[in-house]
């Protein structure tokens, strides 16, 4: 297999072995992968993408261009998704040698989703607009098919610039195909009236991503929410002799005063599986949580048995120290929570894997809690805070989002930072506040824009008392979701393939 020479701006990069341009590749979606938390260089990103489009340019063939694009991915993903080694240094003497494979593997698995756009984007047309297209597709499938997993989504780096606000419009596939659009502009090539726009191009790239965001901040409700993070870790938080302490902790933390008479909580949060007990045999613990909550409602997560299977929870814990609503997590982590083709697994004699994968069922779906003067939440728990139409899936527009994650799991690095930047990502596409309690960080109050009102960093115990500020009103990507976007690739991956025919035609005329 070999490369064939574009145009002459890029004669000297064809002439490179076909295998040196794969290593670029790779090595091309290693520096993208520093557009993620906690690196946080969304430029990085930006120049990748743009290299990836001139190495896509000179590919002799469409099996050329998909290898291109498996390379980028696999080194992109290798590093976005580097805390995946986390869970299995948990226990390590048992699990840690499947670290390396995990990553691995998972990698791979999603740098499909790109090969294939390289794929399609050459199939459809010779243009590279037409990788445009296809790679803002491909991240609509990564997040749609078998269950979905967008984690590392290019438009995740825009978190933190006026960039970000264009998931309120289109969502976080808008945001991608802006992205891959600017990478697009940069990878032209022509005279100096292209150079200068490319270079007006690059430096509002730059403002969009960097600059500060110009916008009012959210009006407050006057209430006020207190989010516990005990900071248990996970290779500890089982421990019999050690979950008590852990309790204990959360217990003082729900009673410990207000620092002022104004900023006493209408609400109090726990994170994910908060409690050693399942909800169903706990009912000592949930009359001590009632009575240190002092009249005010606390929400934590805790596994509980239902119709003979085990469901991870959310509960509303009242004064009187019984559950007021219970929430079960639906969209499930495969092969952390459940085994997918489990059935499948049992008959090829794989039950053990079974077992290891995850014995967890899923809940019926989203559903809204009512908390009364704060309005009504959407609950999610831990991993459903990555999926944006999941949360667009609401039975009706809440009034905030409401987040309990254990992202112990992940490690004190890049996870739980890039699980908090999704998380701001749902509140602005929603217009909603988004408030989230994690076991070890990072806890935060959230608001409409995306901004960070009040949080607590990873690895420290203790509380915050944050302000709730009110909802926006709905935004375009709440109403419609992913359907304009999608409609849009469409219409015009059909207009391209439409335009490639007729050149086709007319050159064989």
């Amino acid at each position: 297999m070999t490369a064939t020479p574009g145009r002459s701006e890029f004669a000297g990069l064809a002439k490179l072995p076909w295998s040196a341009q794969i290593l670029l590749s790779g090595f091309l979606g290693v520096i993208g992968a520093f557009g993620q938390a906690p690196y946080d260089q969304p430029a990085a990103l930006v120049i990748a993408l743009a290299g990836a489009f001139c190495l896509w340019r000179i590919q002799a063939d469409r099996r050329a261009a998909a290898v291109v694009g498996l390379a980028f991915g696999c080194g992109y993903f290798a590093l976005a998704l580097i805390w995946i080694v986390e869970p299995f240094q948990v226990d390590a003497a048992r699990h840690g040698w499947m670290a390396p494979f995990a990553v691995g593997l998972l990698s791979l698995g999603l740098a499909l989703f790109w090969a294939l756009a390289f794929w399609a984007a050459r199939f459809v047309s010779h243009a590279t607009f037409g990788l445009v297209l296809t790679w803002t597709a491909a991240e609509i499938a990564r997040a749609y098919v078998f269950t979905g997993f967008p984690w590392a989504s290019p438009a995740q780096v825009a978190i933190n610039g006026p960039l970000s606000q264009l998931l309120a419009w289109g969502g976080p596939h808008a945001a991608t195909f802006a992205l891959l659009l600017s990478a697009w502009v940069l990878s032209l090539t022509g005279g100096r009236i292209l150079k200068a726009g490319q270079g007006l191009v690059f430096v509002a790239v730059l403002a969009s991503l960097y600059s500060p965001l110009m916008r009012p901040m959210a009006e407050l409700s006057g209430n006020w929410v207190r989010l516990i993070q005990p900071n248990a870790e996970q290779h500890l938080k089982w421990q019999p002799d050690l979950a008590e302490v852990f309790f204990q902790r959360q217990l003082a933390l729900t009673a410990a005063p207000a620092q002022t008479a104004d900023q006493v909580p209408d609400l109090i949060v726990w994170p994910e599986t908060a409690i050693p007990w399942r909800l169903e045999t706990a009912g000592p613990a949930l009359v001590e949580i009632g009575r240190a909550g002092n009249g005010v409602s606390v929400v934590l997560g805790a596994l509980r048995a239902k119709g003979g299977t085990l469901r991870n929870a959310l509960a509303v814990i009242g004064p009187e120290g019984a559950p007021q609503a219970i929430y079960d997590k639906h969209h499930l982590v495969p092969f952390g929570e459940y085994m997918p083709f489990a059935g499948l697994a049992n008959r090829l004699g794989l039950s053990a894997l079974v077992a290891q994968a995850g014995i967890f069922s899923s809940g019926p779906g989203p559903e809204l809690l009512d908390f009364g003067p704060l309005g009504t939440a959407l609950p999610l728990i831990c991993y459903e805070a990555v999926f944006a139409h999941g949360v667009n899936a609401a039975p009706a527009r809440p009034d905030f989002l409401l987040q309990i994650t254990n992202d112990a799991w992940f490690g004190q690095y890049a996870g739980p930072q890039q699980h908090l930047a999704q998380a701001r990502m749902r509140a602005i596409e929603q217009g909603l506040p988004l408030m989230r309690a994690a076991n070890t960080g990072i806890s935060a109050m959230i608001d409409p824009a995306g901004r960070i009102i009040s949080s607590l960093p990873l690895g420290q115990a203790g509380f915050i008392d944050a302000p709730l500020p009110r909802p926006d009103p709905a935004t375009l990507y709440s109403r419609f979701g992913d359907v304009p976007m999608s409609v849009f690739l469409l219409v015009s991956l059909v207009l391209l393939c439409l335009r490639q025919t007729t050149v086709r035609w007319s050159y064989s005329d």
